[in-house]
């Protein structure tokens, strides 16, 4: 058994799902297909749930109009006969039908939830009746009747794996399996989902929860690049990072991949391949137990990042202290970043101000607080490269122009990771292309 998901882009067009369609029966192995909405789908559902928020009903009449009348033209050329096109029809009438009704609804959380799921709902329908045109064999199995989460509204892996191997050993003989990214029930039995991006995540979920022999990741760029190549000009693909280096380099901002999907595949160590569905021929990425060399690897950046400073002479070296802080955070459950100490003060970074108000108010009961804005993270990923001086020294030669503010090394030894303003990232990216890689 294998896994293979394909992003909103991969799908977005009928001539990119008859592509989708080749990848899939190249070979034999069972396989679990893992599909995203249609590119610019969710955009477009939290665009109307947004303006029912509002009560701006007439704003998310147009947004629904506009989104039917995409899906409306999108069947007309993926689907030739006319059988195929009344069932289509029929989909587009049932999910567009619900989000009318929405406008007559006071939006709740859970109904707002149920709204952006209708993405993966449709394109997974469509895409199985394209199947079905072409006369390839498979069988549509909802996320919704195996992905779970738990009380801490994080995927519960043992509940899935009960529920996914009873859904497939409903279908003996099938072999092509399509389910939807992204979209599960939580405790409740409510509508949920994964987060933006978490379409990678099921499909790392549902690999592990079978111990497929790999979960391939399709997109559009043939696998992670070493630097950001929105930003920088020359760039390489990596052929190899460890499930380590990837996940560092998913937190501190590469695109390409979902930072929670490494955890599932890590824990039954099964290979994740990051792949190009417009060139399928490219190696793209394997990210394995094995990093494969030593060095560095790649550079990732995070933005909407903001400094806290913590500064107390009387209180810094007291016991407790540090306890305190972080006490604070954990309280509102806002993640640290970085953290970096000296004599009289401790920094750390957040990417969320959802509580920074009440963080501030609690904070300033024990010390005084700074608050900085419009901070980047770049990370620096490789191998052992926090126990090489000559990555420390490059590093810093190549960024010297650049006013950083927080450094933060030891920590990992495949992490070297920078605090800068926002303006500086571009430049920052470029220089360390050059530094580094000698591109």
């Amino acid at each position: 058994m294998k896994v293979m998901k394909f992003g909103g882009t991969s799908v977005g067009k009928p001539e990119r799902m008859h592509q989708v369609s080749q990848l899939i029966t190249r070979d034999d192995e069972a396989t679990i297909v893992v599909l995203s909405a249609l590119s610019g789908t969710t955009n477009a559902l939290v665009g109307i749930s947004d303006c029912l928020a509002k009560a701006d009903k007439q704003g998310a009449t147009n947004q629904i109009e506009t989104l039917e009348k995409h899906y409306r033209t999108f069947i007309l050329d993926l689907l030739k006969s006319a059988e195929l096109r009344a069932k289509a029809d029929s989909i587009i009438d049932e999910h567009f039908e619900f989000l009318k009704i929405t406008q007559r609804i006071s939006l709740s959380d859970a109904l707002n939830r149920d709204i952006l799921a209708q993405g993966e709902l449709m394109s997974t329908k469509l895409f199985s009746l394209y199947l079905e045109q072409e006369n390839i064999e498979h069988a549509l199995i909802p996320a919704l009747e195996f992905m779970r989460l738990d009380a801490n509204d994080e995927p519960d892996l043992a509940v899935i794996k009960e529920k996914i191997t009873t859904v497939l050993a409903n279908y003996p003989s099938k072999k092509l399996f399509i389910t939807q990214g992204y979209i599960c029930r939580n405790v409740k039995g409510e509508v949920d989902n994964l987060k933006r991006g978490g379409s990678d995540y099921t499909a790392s979920l549902i690999a592990a929860a079978t111990k497929a022999s790999v979960c391939e990741i399709w997109t559009d760029i043939d696998g992670m690049h070493n630097n950001d190549p929105r930003v920088v000009d020359k760039t390489i693909a990596i052929e190899q990072l460890s499930f380590d280096e990837a996940a560092e380099l998913a937190y501190f901002g590469a695109k390409i991949l979902h930072p929670t999907c490494i955890w599932p595949a890590q824990q039954e160590n099964i290979p994740v391949k990051l792949l190009n569905t417009m060139q399928p021929s490219a190696l793209g990425t394997v990210i394995k137990k094995e990093a494969g060399t030593v060095g560095v690897k790649a550079v990732a950046a995070k933005d909407g990042i903001t400094s806290v400073k913590i500064k107390s002479s009387r209180m810094l070296l007291a016991y407790g202290f540090l306890r305190k802080i972080f006490e604070v955070f954990e309280k509102y459950k806002t993640p640290i970043d970085m953290i970096t100490t000296s004599e009289v003060a401790v920094s750390v970074t957040i990417d969320s101000e959802l509580h920074l108000a009440e963080i501030i108010e609690e904070l300033s009961k024990i010390a005084s607080v700074e608050i900085e804005r419009e901070q980047t993270i770049v990370s620096i990923v490789g191998n052992e490269i926090a126990k090489t001086d000559a990555v420390l020294k490059k590093l810093f030669d190549a960024v010297n122009e650049v006013p950083v503010t927080m450094v933060s090394y030891g920590g990992s030894p495949h992490n070297i990771t920078l605090l800068l303003p926002s303006a500086y990232k571009t430049k920052t990216l470029q220089l360390i292309n050059k530094g580094l890689f000698n591109l």
